[in-house]
């Protein structure tokens, strides 16, 4: 199965729903929401599925795009794909394995964007959103979007960042938080 991003460019997937891809309204949402703020940017793809926001930011200019999945057929996918679209000046890497885990291996090291879609059902939001906070990635002023199921989640209270918008696509919510710790803080 492929699936096209930014610039008409086409990526591969997996067939079926293992891995739900980001629906392209939704991705294209995600980046004229956060237009202008890609080039440069350190991107955070965390529950990475396809790898299509990855490859999104990557194409719209990311400096850094790293991803955390656990399914060892779409890292395959993923590192082919994200090869492909990146340029020589841009870094990036897939982390295979609990995400939970894989974050840990990220302490010391800070993201602009992170995109957060887990399997809707999985019970990775609370602890996830928390890891993050805790091992402080999100870098101040940057933001997270956590994509959620409408009906099924209400976005918790999370120390340090606010909401500063939530937007709905049909039954796919997004969610958005920023850090708002202040640089004394740090």
């Amino acid at each position: 199965m492929t699936l096209r991003i930014y610039g008409n460019r086409q990526i591969k997937s997996l067939p079926g729903q293992a891995t739900r891809p980001t629906s392209a309204r939704v991705r294209e949402a995600v980046f004229n929401i956060w237009q202008g703020e890609i080039v440069d940017c350190r991107w955070l793809d965390v529950c990475t599925g396809t790898g299509s926001m990855g490859a999104e930011a990557l194409c719209r200019g990311a400096s850094l795009v790293v991803g955390i999945e656990k399914s060892s057929r779409a890292c395959a996918i993923i590192q082919q794909n994200w090869q492909q679209v990146a340029s020589s000046e841009q870094k990036w890497r897939i982390l295979r394995g609990d995400v939970s885990q894989q974050l840990k291996n990220l302490l010391g090291q800070q993201f602009d964007k992170i995109y957060f879609d887990p399997p809707y059902a999985s019970g990775l939001y609370q602890p996830v959103l928390a890891a993050i906070a805790d091992h402080n990635l999100l870098a101040v002023n940057g933001e997270i979007a956590v994509e959620h199921n409408p009906q099924s989640w209400k976005p918790p209270i999370i120390s340090n960042w606010e909401i500063c918008r939530q937007k709905v696509y049909g039954n796919t919510a997004l969610t958005f938080y920023t850090n708002i710790r202040s640089q004394q803080m740090l």
